[in-house]
């Protein structure tokens, strides 16, 4: 069995709240933060799954086996 270990972002909307795995680009969402974290795990779990069984899941290894990983937040001003 491998771990992986990947990033969730996650941000507060009006309607709840957004989680994403930038990674993969796996996007899920929930009533709490909790919900969505657990969304989102559940819907990497089962992309992991299905990229298994297609068989590119090796394309996938590097950034999710990394420890040195990094976020940061920038803005963007637009006029």
């Amino acid at each position: 069995m491998k771990v992986f270990d990947y990033t969730a972002v996650v941000w507060k909307e009006s309607e709840g709240y957004v989680s994403k795995c930038p990674e993969l680009g796996v996007a899920s969402c929930g009533d709490s933060f909790d919900e969505a974290v657990r969304n989102l795990s559940e819907a990497v779990e089962l992309y992991l799954e299905n990229a298994k069984e297609l068989g590119i899941i090796e394309e996938l290894e590097e950034s999710l086996t990394t420890r040195e990983k990094y976020t940061a937040h920038l803005e963007a001003n637009i006029q």
